[in-house]
């Protein structure tokens, strides 16, 4: 279980970072910065852990306890994203840096410290310290894969009644067999990542399909009439 002890040691006020939805075949790639209080509540403190670790119940019990930290004034919360177009213009890992930023720029105010999951450090203004697999060892990094799955599963399952057929609303845009299936059915959408995996197979083999042509044989021409 995570726990507050590198977030205690840093001092200051120290910002959670992490990020959901790099591996998708479709939609946005979502980050989280979460600041919780020096003294974290009991109560909060164990409803977080690692999102993939929880049931899609107990990440919602976490994520509607976090917002009501938020508004009591006890919880900061700042949430960014990048698009399947910014994903395509400067690859995945610059999106995801990209949605980390926006996170933590919106933010009420800049962390002394951004403790960011992962290995792979965004460019801030303030200090930051990569933690591989931090969302099981700090509360704040835990809280922010929490807030960050949540908000992206709910873009995704609004996504699901606009363009169903997909099963984004369980799939969440990831290679399933259901959404591969659905590609060869159902063709692309404007949320689908045109570089990603299968997509990207799906787009190759369109261009590759040969096109059938109707080829019209005009009936041999009647030999000349010869006069004797």
């Amino acid at each position: 279980m995570p726990d507050y002890s590198i977030e205690s040691a840093a001092g200051g006020r120290v910002a959670g970072l992490d990020e959901v939805g790099r591996g998708p075949l479709a939609g946005p790639v979502v980050a989280a910065a979460v600041v919780l209080p020096r003294r974290v509540p009991k109560a909060l403190a164990i409803l977080l852990d690692d999102s993939k670790k929880l049931a899609p119940i107990q990440r919602e019990i976490a994520f509607a306890a976090l917002q009501a930290q938020r508004e009591a004034g006890r919880v900061e919360i700042g949430i960014g994203a990048a698009s399947v177009t910014e994903i395509v213009r400067i690859n995945i890992l610059q999106a995801t840096l990209l949605a980390m930023r926006r996170a933590v720029a919106r933010l009420p105010a800049p962390p002394d410290l951004a403790l960011v999951d992962g290995n792979q450090p965004p460019l801030l203004a303030c200090a930051v310290r990569c933690v591989v697999g931090g969302d099981a060892i700090c509360l704040s990094i835990a809280a922010a894969s929490i807030v960050a799955k949540v908000v992206r599963d709910r873009a995704m399952a609004r996504l699901a009644v606009r363009y169903p057929g997909y099963g984004w609303q369980s799939n969440v845009g990831y290679a399933t067999a259901e959404h591969r299936a659905a590609l060869l059915r159902l063709g692309l959408t404007p949320h689908h990542r045109p570089t990603f995996g299968a997509v990207r197979q799906f787009r190759l083999a369109l261009v590759a399909k040969p096109v059938a042509v109707d080829v019209v044989l005009a009936p041999p021409a009647c030999p000349a009439h010869r006069s004797h």
